[in-house]
């Protein structure tokens, strides 16, 4: 699978990924061989906002990393990861290019495996060169050194990216170590940032026999997610509001019966944290009749439920802005005196929760008509 990669990097290899569509504003200040050497199968650019940090997974020739350079402008940064040295020296060598066009510098490549973001493989490498495995000792002090690299001088740091991209490489991570890899996605996004991946998926879970074809894993095949258990991983891993933005409706390769597509999915981080209580609801605007959010909220249409701050500013942002009408107390209760809220519990809000019980105001009210003579 490595061999196939890194062929790739020094010619066209179409086997490797699925026609996309690319914004067309942003190609023209990306070199011609990094176009000819990208490989994926959706873009996740579009999610991307101006002066974030932004980290892309399996970066490759640095197609994405060019990309959402020109998104996040110059107050902005992005950090590409990958493990084959071919790729990354392609994406390095057009650096300096890429940055002379667009007029500013904000693009970082790294030495690393996207399932193990703390280890710095660059700096791996200067400790080997120092002292090379020789035996069973020299390799177990090896496993002391990792470990200290990570600890002082980890390639990614914890939550300091407000956006993950991946374009197609979630699934050349063995099974094995894909809990680890959903771990590490989480560990390294703030909170209130959130993950786009493109990937290939497939309908059924793929056999073992076409799991051990490593033609199909390079081609993005043997490696894919059933669909669904894609978006079960990053519930899992601690993330919210998770959902497809993009889903090919035509499958890229039917292979044994088994139809493989691409998705893009979105997900965010900030769910965790204490439950306070300070009188609020939300009011589910519809159209469906009952909804239920990722705490196992359940919100039925035109109701008043009682929820916690944190629920409450949550189902306010993205991606859930304009489902839900909030309801604040008349008078606010300050967080430092709000009480814990049992948020395992469902309920609606009397409307004397939030106005309090010796409410007694009487308006009379504005007129509803806005024509101009007798209603």
């Amino acid at each position: 699978m490595w061999e196939r990669y890194t062929q790739g990097a020094n010619s066209i290899e179409p086997e490797l990924c699925c026609p996309v569509t690319y914004d067309r504003r942003y190609l023209d200040a990306i070199p011609q061989q990094v176009l000819d050497c990208d490989y994926g199968c959706g873009d996740p650019t579009p999610f991307v906002r101006a002066g974030e940090t932004v980290l892309d997974l399996g970066s490759g020739a640095g197609k994405i990393c060019f990309i959402a350079a020109q998104i996040v402008g110059p107050q902005g940064r992005v950090i590409g990861i990958d493990c084959n040295a071919e790729m990354l020296r392609l994406a390095r060598q057009h650096r300096a290019e890429f940055a002379r066009h667009i007029g500013y510098e904000n693009v970082d490549f790294r030495y690393g495996i996207i399932q193990d973001l703390k280890l710095d493989l660059d700096l791996l490498a200067k400790q080997l060169g120092r002292a090379p495995i020789q035996d069973e000792q020299s390799w177990l002090r090896l496993r002391g050194i990792e470990e200290q690299l990570r600890h002082n001088s980890p390639l990614v740091e914890d939550e300091s990216v407000d956006c993950v991209l991946s374009n197609c490489v979630l699934n050349l991570v063995r099974p094995g170590d894909r809990g680890q890899l959903f771990n590490e996605l989480f560990r390294v996004v703030k909170r209130g940032g959130r993950v786009a991946i493109s990937d290939i998926v497939a309908d059924e879970d793929v056999p073992s026999d076409l799991q051990r074809d490593p033609k199909l894993w390079s081609g993005c095949i043997a490696g894919a997610f059933r669909e669904d258990l894609l978006l079960r991983a990053f519930e899992e891993a601690g993330f919210h509001g998770i959902q497809i933005v993009k889903r090919g409706q035509n499958p890229w390769r039917v292979v044994e019966g088994i139809e493989f597509r691409s998705v893009t999915l979105v997900a965010y981080k900030g769910k965790q944290g204490p439950c306070l209580e300070r009188n609020q609801a939300l009011i589910y605007r519809g159209p469906f009749k009952t909804v239920e959010d990722d705490d196992g909220h359940r919100f039925a249409r035109g109701e008043r439920i009682a929820v916690c701050d944190k629920t409450f500013q949550i189902l306010q942002r993205e991606p859930y802005a304009g489902q839900f009408e909030a309801v604040s107390p008349l008078e606010e209760v300050v967080h430092d005196a709000a009480r814990p809220y049992d948020c395992r519990r469902n309920r609606k809000r009397h409307p004397r929760e939030t106005k309090g019980v010796d409410y007694k105001t009487t308006s009379e009210g504005e007129s509803a008509c806005d024509c101009n003579g007798p209603c």
